[in-house]
């Protein structure tokens, strides 16, 4: 906590866990506690708050890491990819049904009870409450590999659809073992996503050549989806398409 208090980023990330942790696919918020620490700041007492949380033992990210290195590498179970995006699409659902965006979905924010097989949402620090119609929104969310294209290209007006793009990309890495989306850049995350679903152009995507960040890229065609997850099955890869849709389908998607 700063001089003026409780930061508004602290305040917000409490109010939505507050709204949102009754449910079983959000992690759960215990208690929140004021307390004074032993670090004096002109003399006086730090204020320090903590947020305490159910426990989880550990996150997505080390789950499949587990599956991918060491010395028994292996694919995670098809049962437990499908258990898990179930998890992850219901805790999607609940935040949306109340009108937030979560924002940084990645497979380090998704906690794991590995024993019980349960996943739930954590790390709402950039959450934010949505409205109709939709408000200006920073384009600075979302780590790199699991933004949404249209975030990347900086517009500032989006919704829903960059969680689901999020959840479209942990599906795949779930599948993979390894990052669908890896750019070391947002020119080179962009590539990368071009590169598989195609570039988009002004008839397929009226205004992209106007966003901020909009460049001249090279002009892909759309791939089949099924080269990149070449172990998924048939209704796997449909329902991927719909979480990352190729261009043809875009002017149908909510995401954009």
């Amino acid at each position: 906590m700063d001089e003026e208090g409780i930061p508004p980023t602290a305040l917000r990330e409490v109010s939505l866990l507050q709204m949102l942790s009754q449910s079983l696919y959000v992690v759960r918020l215990l208690c929140v506690e004021h307390v004074d620490s032993r670090k004096l700041v002109d003399g006086k007492p730090k204020p320090v708050l903590y947020l305490v949380f159910e426990y989880l033992d550990t996150d997505l990210k080390k789950f499949i890491d587990s599956h991918r290195k060491g010395q028994n590498p292996r694919p995670l179970p098809p049962t437990q990819i499908q258990s898990f995006l179930y998890q992850l699409c219901k805790g999607v659902a609940h935040c949306h049904s109340h009108g937030v965006l979560h924002r940084d979905l990645k497979p380090q924010n998704l906690l794991l009870d590995k024993d019980r097989g349960i996943l739930k949402i954590a790390d709402l620090g950039l959450g934010r409450a949505f409205t109709v119609p939709l408000k200006s929104y920073t384009h600075e969310i979302v780590t790199l590999w699991y933004r949404a294209p249209e975030v990347l290209l900086g517009s500032t007006h989006y919704s829903t659809g960059v969680d689901m793009w999020s959840v479209g990309c942990i599906f795949a890495e779930m599948v993979r073992r390894q990052a669908l989306f890896p750019g070391d850049s947002e020119f080179q995350q962009l590539l990368h996503i071009f590169r598989l679903l195609g570039t988009p152009t002004e008839k397929q995507w009226p205004g992209v050549t106007s966003l901020r960040d909009w460049h001249v890229y090279p002009q892909w065609e759309p791939q089949n989806l099924a080269r990149a997850v070449p172990s998924l099955g048939p209704e796997g890869i449909d329902l991927l398409s719909v979480m990352l849709p190729v261009l043809e389908l875009l002017l149908n998607c909510a995401i954009f």
